[in-house]
């Protein structure tokens, strides 16, 4: 409905807005025009935005369609123009109110939809923003704010120091002062990639079987999940105790100590009757920062795709299953320690080092194998040893660690995480790496140093005076 125009000595009110709203509207424009590069850097700001997302995706961060960035670009100086000069002539030739009230308020119009930005543009904009921030400081902190997590939680039982009293049964050991009972089955668990190690404790089995004890070594597939693993030595201790109709005492390494607390914690009604107590050396028990920043989302891992390496790795190569990776990071270990705590009555034994980067270690070789030619002429074969560089690799480990988080380990464990809580706690100042324990050096062991057998041997008898005295208490208790 048109009002009827006003007389010459009364100004009208719409005149008088739609004067205004011209003059906002050759002010903006004249601001565009000062600004001739906004458009394309725009453009730019939209392009760049589309390719941080592409290369490091953010969490409920959702693109803009194509509709929502051609909103986003402004127009051109020219175009801007002609549109000040469009308006300028409606104003001058008298617009309705209605119209002009419109263009004044800052609803839409038909004339300036090209200037306008969808609100939603820069709530994208600040998420995306946020997303990178974040995504940087977990970057950046990595596993920092997780290593030690166990001894943080103050619900958790206090460890203690045994380290003095393992010295002592070395040093007896070394003697020829063997105290380990036969009375017991002595099963050892390996850790991953057992299954390619032939090696793998079979110098501490042999060890023992000349001392006449019964030694076996868990023969489960490492590169499985640690529920699998479990369920799988669940079943090992049950075969032996029923053969044998004697308990068995475990020493799991690194995962092998993983997955033989995970059999204690899931099947301990099945096996407190047939389980006499569980050493884990060099053991990931709280987690790995290894396995966490090449697995854990928004890790290195995520810029290097060391993640999709790793899972072609164990999936194709070593025909294993990654979640056995997964389940060594923190965020797992935390999941699985909270729903499947290992019973207090169990007698526990932790065991962790610090590796060397002396230049002598930098240069051993690790007999990991060996490999048998054919039978030559006069009917002997012939064995050549199959070495790797592992105390090297360690060494190397070790110290990235301890640039980035400042924290001593044997090259893939932390010390604090392999601190079981509850646990009689074994902190020896001897540099030793991570595979150290199950993989022999090509050169002799010093003659004033213990080898893997020996220290086997001790943390095992540790473990058998730890049983007898939680059983002393538990009989004086009873009392």
């Amino acid at each position: 409905m048109r009002e009827s125009p006003s007389t010459q000595g009364e100004p009208s009110t719409s005149a008088t807005v739609d004067d205004s709203c011209s003059a906002d509207r050759v002010e903006d424009s004249q601001l565009f025009l000062s600004l001739p590069a906004l458009n394309q850097a725009a453009s730019f700001l939209a392009h760049t935005a589309s390719f941080l997302t592409q290369c490091l995706p953010v969490p409920g961060y959702v693109g803009l369609s194509e509709e929502d960035q051609e909103l986003v670009t402004l127009p051109p100086a020219s175009a801007v123009d002609r549109l000040s000069v469009q308006n300028s002539s409606v104003a001058s030739a008298g617009t309705n109110s209605s119209l002009g009230q419109a263009d004044c308020s800052g609803s839409p119009s038909q004339e300036n939809t090209g200037q306008m930005v969808p609100s939603h543009v820069f709530q994208n904009g600040t998420s995306l923003f946020q997303g990178l921030v974040e995504r940087a400081r977990k970057t950046v902190r990595g596993s920092a704010d997780d290593i030690g997590w166990l001894q943080q939680d103050q619900c958790l039982p206090t460890t203690e120091d045994g380290t003095a009293r393992f010295l002592e049964i070395l040093d007896s050991v070394r003697k020829n002062d063997h105290k380990l009972p036969d009375s017991v089955v002595y099963l050892l668990v390996p850790g991953l990639f057992s299954n390619h190690g032939p090696l793998y404790f079979v110098k501490t089995k042999a060890y023992f079987s000349k001392m006449g004890l019964a030694c076996h070594i868990a023969k489960i597939h490492s590169e499985s999940s640690v529920s699998k693993n479990a369920r799988e030595i669940k079943e090992y201790i049950e075969e032996i105790y029923w053969g044998s109709r004697k308990r068995v005492l475990l020493l799991g390494h690194s995962k092998g100590g993983v997955d033989s607390a995970a059999a204690l914690s899931l099947y301990w009604p099945q096996l407190k009757d047939k389980v006499a107590g569980l050493v884990l050396a060099q053991s990931p028990y709280g987690g790995s920062p290894v396995a966490s920043d090449i697995l854990r989302e928004g890790q290195l891992g995520d810029y290097v795709r060391l993640r999709k390496i790793m899972e072609i790795l164990v999936s194709k190569v070593l025909k294993g299953d990654v979640q056995a990776l997964e389940d060594l990071t923190y965020e797992r270990r935390k999941e699985f320690l909270r729903q499947h705590p290992l019973p207090q009555e169990v007698p526990i034994v932790s065991f962790h080092t610090e590796a060397s980067i002396t230049p002598s270690v930098l240069t051993a070789l690790s007999h990991v194998a060996h490999l048998e030619l054919p039978i030559a002429a006069d009917g002997n074969s012939t064995r050549i040893p199959v070495v790797m560089p592992l105390s090297a690799a360690m060494a190397a480990c070790s110290q990235l660690l301890v640039a980035r988080y400042g924290e001593k380990s044997d090259g893939l464990v932390t010390r604090k995480d392999a601190e079981v809580p509850g646990s009689v706690v074994v902190r020896p100042e001897r540099k030793l790496d991570h595979a150290w324990m199950v993989y022999s050096s090509l050169k002799e062991e010093p003659g004033d140093e213990a080898d893997t057998s020996q220290v086997c041997e001790a943390l095992l008898t540790l473990l058998v005076e730890v049983a007898q005295k939680r059983r002393h208490e538990t009989a004086m208790k009873d009392e």
